[in-house]
C-alpha cells in the first residue's frame, strides 16, 4: 500500500470522526471497484501514484468557548511516508495558523492556543504539507482542510429594539393584535436547540399574552377602559432550548397606552344654571358658559351646544369654544328689562363624532336650563328714530321750525328730557332747539350757495342723572331757491381792431349763476335798455346760454375813441326771476394784416400776438433784475439806519471802557478812568475831597488814565446843572472807598457795575424805552449839532445822510 495522509481526531469529536473516516474507506472502496479489471501498467502506475499522493481527508471539529489551562487537542497529521524517525516535518499555514492553532512539526498534533467563539468565526481554513527534514522536499502535496467550531448554548436571546412603546384602542376584544415581539439568539440555529426561541409573559397578565413561537402580543381581557387605567407595562421573556430547563433567557419591557374611543356620553355638571346680564350690554356679548363634561379626550370629546327651547331663543345664541369644550351664550337681540325681565334657555350639549360600535351606551348628549335674568340699568335717553334727515329751503324765515324731534327715558322712572345742540357740530349757530319739547329752528339765513349741508347733533339729558345723555344725528339739506343774479363768467374784455367790419364776431360771453335749478340754467342775453340804439354793436342770443357781441359797422379809429363800455342785460329765466348787468370792455386796436393786435393805445403791456417766445423770455428777465435791484436797495437803506456799533464804536455810546490786558493790579494807569463819569467842573473837588477823607488814597492815583475824553465835557457848561454832577461824583467816589477797604473785594482791574442813572442829561435819552412813539422813526439830526466828537454816533444814525434818495 502507497503512502497516506492521516488525519487523526479528538477524543470530543471521535464520532465524527469515525463517520468522516468510514466515508473515505466506502470512496476507496469504489475507486478499487472502478480498478478490479485487468488494467495496463500505465493505469497501475497511475493508480499507485494516487494513493502515494491521497490523504485521510476529514474535517476537524472543535467545540467553541473552551476554558481549560492547557491547550485545546484538534486532531492529528499523519502521512504514510512518516516512519516515526523524525525525518518528516509538517507545517500548518492558513487562517489562525500560528495564532490560534499550532502543530507539532515531528509528531503532526495540532492544538487550539485560544479561546474561539463560534459566534465570531465559525470555521478556519487551513493548510497542511509534509516535509523532508533535511532537505525541505515535500513529501506530499500541500492540502486544504477546515476546522469547524461547533457551537454550544452560551448566548441568551436578546430584543434589540426594546424597550417597546405599544397602543391599542380601549374596549377592544380578546385576541386583538397589539404588537410583534422578536428576540435574536446568536447561536447556531442549524445545530440543536440553542437557537429556538420560546416568549412568555412574566408580568402584565391578565391583560395581555403573547404567542411563545411568533411573539405576537395581544389582549387577553375584554373591556378594559382607557378613562379607569391607561398605560400598562408588560414584560415578555424569550428564552432558547425550546424553553426547556437550563436553556438561557433575556427579557424586554413593553408599555402599552390604551387609546381613547368615544364610549362615554357627555353630562352637565348642573341641571339648572343661573345668569345675570344687565340690559345695557350690547349685542355679542358673553352672557355666560357652561360645560357639559365628556371622560373622552381629543375629537371624542368635542362638543356642540344649541338652544333646543326655551322663550330666550331669539334673544341669546350659543356657541362653542374649541379650545375647552364650553358652551358660551352671547347676546343676539338687544335686551330691554322695562320688557322683559328673564329668559329660560334650554341647551343641549352633543358629541359630533360618533362610534357605532358603542351607539348602544347612548345617547351622546346631555340637556340642562340656563336661566338669564336681566338687570336694570339707568339708560340714556332714547330718539324716536337712529338719525333724521330734514329738508329745508334757503329763503326760510328766521325763528320757522322745520323740525321736533323726540326723546324718551327708557326706564321705569321716565325721567323728563332736556333737549340741546352739541356746540361742535353747529359753530356758527345756524339753528336753536327748544329745551322743553324739542322744536328745531333757524336762528340765523341759510346760504345753500355757502353751505348747502349741516350735520348737527342732538343731545337728550335726563333731568334727575345729567350723567344719561342720548344724541342724535340731524341733517339738513339746504335747499336750492332762484336768489342770485347771474352773472359774466369771463372776458370781460375785448379787442376791436381798427380794421374791423361790420357784423364782424368780437367776443363769445357766457354767463354764471351760482343757483343750481333743478331744469337746469337757461340764461338769457340782450343789450342793457340804455344800449339798445348802440350805433356801434349788437348782440345776438345763441339760445345755448352763450351771446355773440358783433360790430354794426367800420371804420372803428383808435384817435377818435379807443375804448367802448357795452352794458349786457343777462336774465335766468327761473321764478323768481333773477336778472343782472354786466359791463364788456371793447379797447380799438391797431392790427397787422393779419388781424393780430399790435397796440393798443396806453395798454402797452398787451404783447402783440405775433411776439416770439425769446423776445418774451428776455422782457420778463430785464422786469426780475430789475425787481431785484430795488429789493437790494431798499435792503441796504433799511440796514444804514440800523446802528451797527463795532467795539470801540459801543463803548463810545454806552460810555464804556474796554479793558483787555491783565494789567498790574492797583498800580496800572492804563485800564479805566473813573473821572470819565465826573463833570469837568466838579473834578478837582472831588479828587481834592477824595484825597482828605480817605487816608489810604493819600497820592494821586495813576491808574486811572481815561482811554477817551470824557463826553461831558463837549457838552456846553451852561446845560449841566451843578447838582447832577455831584450826585455822580458822590456815588462814584462812595463805591471807590468801598471797594478799596473791602478786603475781600475783587483786585482793581476788574469791571465794577453801578447801576446809576444820573440826575439828567443836556444831551436827553437816547433810549426808546421811554418814547412816546410807538414804533416811529427817531430823529436823530441833532446830533449833528454836538460836535466833530459826535460824528461818528451821527453817522451810525444817519443824521448826516444825503437828503436825495436812489428812487
Amino acid at each position: 500500500m502507497g503512502a497516506r495522509w492521516a488525519l487523526g481526531v479528538g477524543p470530543c469529536v471521535f464520532v465524527w470522526a469515525l463517520a468522516a473516516h468510514l466515508l473515505w474507506a466506502q470512496v476507496q472502496a469504489q475507486a478499487r471497484g472502478l480498478a478490479g479489471r485487468p488494467a495496463t501498467g500505465g493505469e497501475r502506475g497511475e493508480l499507485l501514484r494516487r494513493a502515494r499522493r491521497g490523504w485521510v481527508w476529514n474535517q476537524f471539529f472543535v467545540l467553541e468557548e473552551y476554558t481549560g489551562l492547557e491547550p485545546l487537542y484538534i486532531g492529528k497529521l499523519h502521512s504514510d511516508m512518516d516512519r516515526g524517525d523524525g525525518s518528516i516535518r509538517y507545517i500548518l499555514s492558513g487562517e489562525g495558523a500560528g495564532t490560534m492553532f499550532t502543530i507539532d512539526d515531528g509528531t503532526g498534533d495540532i492544538h487550539a492556543i485560544q479561546r474561539l467563539d463560534r459566534e465570531v468565526k465559525a470555521q478556519y481554513v487551513l493548510r497542511a504539507q509534509a516535509l523532508h527534514r533535511q532537505t525541505g522536499r515535500p513529501l506530499e502535496p500541500e492540502s486544504e482542510f477546515i476546522v469547524k467550531i461547533q457551537d454550544i448554548n452560551d448566548n441568551e436571546p436578546k430584543f434589540l429594539d426594546g424597550p417597546y412603546q405599544a397602543t391599542v384602542p380601549e374596549m377592544s376584544v380578546i385576541g386583538t393584535s397589539v404588537i410583534q415581539l422578536t428576540a435574536t439568539d446568536a447561536d447556531d440555529p442549524t445545530y440543536g436547540n440553542s437557537a429556538r426561541v420560546v416568549y412568555s409573559v412574566l408580568q402584565g397578565q391578565p391583560y395581555f399574552s403573547v404567542e411563545p413561537r411568533t411573539g405576537i402580543v395581544r389582549v387577553s381581557l375584554a373591556d378594559m377602559d382607557r378613562e379607569v387605567r391607561e398605560n400598562y407595562t408588560v414584560i415578555i421573556q424569550a428564552k432558547d432550548m425550546g424553553g426547556q430547563l437550563g436553556g438561557l433567557a433575556g427579557t424586554t419591557t413593553l408599555n402599552i397606552t390604551l387609546t381613547d374611543v368615544n364610549d362615554n356620553p357627555p353630562k352637565f355638571a348642573q341641571k339648572l344654571y343661573q345668569m345675570s346680564v344687565p340690559e345695557s350690554a350690547p349685542v355679542g356679548s358673553v352672557v355666560g358658559r357652561i360645560r357639559a363634561r365628556d371622560k373622552d379626550e381629543g375629537v371624542n370629546a368635542e362638543m356642540r351646544y344649541t338652544i333646543i327651547d326655551g322663550d330666550g331663543r331669539d334673544s341669546f345664541d350659543i356657541g362653542t369654544d374649541p379650545t375647552n369644550q364650553f358652551g358660551i351664550i352671547t347676546i343676539k337681540k338687544r335686551l330691554d328689562f322695562e320688557s322683559k325681565r328673564s329668559y329660560t334657555l334650554k341647551v343641549e350639549g352633543a358629541n359630533t363624532h360618533l362610534d357605532p360600535r358603542f351607539l348602544s351606551r347612548g345617547p351622546f348628549s346631555d340637556v340642562t336650563i340656563v336661566h338669564v335674568s336681566v338687570e336694570d340699568v339707568d339708560e340714556p335717553p332714547d330718539f324716536d328714530a337712529p338719525s333724521y334727515l330734514v329738508e329745508v329751503p334757503e329763503d326760510l324765515e328766521i325763528g320757522t321750525v322745520f323740525k321736533t324731534v323726540f326723546a324718551r327715558d327708557p326706564d321705569v322712572a321716565n325721567n323728563s328730557i332736556r333737549y340741546s345742540i352739541e356746540r361742535a357740530s353747529d359753530p356758527e349757530k345756524h339753528f336753536y332747539i327748544d329745551i322743553t319739547s324739542g322744536m328745531l329752528m333757524t336762528v340765523q339765513p341759510l346760504d345753500r350757495e355757502e353751505l348747502a349741508w349741516h350735520n348737527i347733533t342732538v343731545l337728550a339729558m335726563e333731568m334727575n342723572n345729567p350723567s344719561q345723555i342720548g344724541s342724535v344725528s340731524v341733517t339738513v339739506r339746504v335747499l336750492d331757491v332762484n336768489d342770485n343774479a347771474p352773472e359774466l363768467s369771463q372776458f370781460n374784455e375785448a379787442f376791436l381792431c381798427e380794421s374791423a367790419k361790420a357784423g364782424q364776431l368780437i367776443q363769445t360771453v357766457t354767463a354764471v349763476d351760482p343757483d343750481e335749478p333743478l331744469g337746469g340754467q337757461h340764461f338769457y342775453y340782450s343789450l342793457a335798455p340804455e344800449a339798445a340804439n348802440n350805433p356801434n354793436f349788437t348782440l345776438r342770443d345763441n339760445q345755448d346760454n352763450s351771446a355773440w357781441i358783433l360790430t354794426r359797422r367800420g371804420g372803428f379809429s383808435q384817435l377818435a375813441q379807443s375804448v367802448y363800455y357795452l352794458p349786457i342785460f343777462i336774465s335766468d329765466g327761473e321764478p323768481p326771476v333773477q336778472t343782472g348787468t354786466g359791463t364788456l370792455t371793447v379797447r380799438v386796436c391797431s392790427c397787422d394784416a393779419d388781424g393780430s393786435v399790435l397796440s393798443c393805445n396806453a395798454e402797452a403791456y398787451t404783447l402783440p400776438v405775433s411776439l416770439s417766445r425769446g423776445a418774451l423770455i428776455a422782457i420778463l428777465a430785464c422786469i426780475f433784475v430789475l425787481l431785484v435791484m430795488i429789493l437790494l436797495i431798499l435792503s441796504l437803506r433799511s440796514q444804514r439806519k440800523k446802528p451797527y456799533l463795532s467795539d470801540e464804536e459801543e463803548n463810545v455810546h454806552e460810555n464804556i471802557v474796554r479793558y483787555d490786558d491783565e494789567g498790574g493790579g492797583e498800580e496800572d494807569t492804563e485800564a479805566f478812568d473813573i473821572a470819565a463819569m465826573w463833570n469837568p467842573r466838579e473834578a478837582a473837588a472831588a479828587a481834592a475831597a477824595a484825597g482828605a477823607a480817605h487816608t489810604p488814597l493819600g497820592k494821586s492815583r495813576q491808574d486811572m488814565l481815561p482811554e477817551i475824553e470824557s463826553l461831558s465835557r463837549y457838552v456846553p457848561q451852561a446845560c449841566v446843572g451843578r447838582g447832577a454832577g455831584s450826585s455822580v461824583h458822590g456815588y462814584v467816589l462812595a463805591k471807590l472807598r468801598e471797594a478799596d477797604g473791602d478786603p475781600c473785594a475783587p483786585p482793581y482791574d476788574s469791571l465794577q457795575t453801578y447801576a446809576y442813572e444820573g440826575a439828567g442829561s443836556v444831551a436827553g435819552s437816547l433810549s426808546s424805552l421811554q418814547s412816546g412813539g410807538s414804533g416811529a422813526d427817531h430823529d436823530y439830526d441833532y446830533l449833528s449839532d454836538w460836535g466833530p466828537r459826535f460824528r461818528k454816533l451821527a453817522e451810525m444814525y444817519g443824521a448826516l445822510e444825503s437828503a436825495n434818495p436812489l428812487w
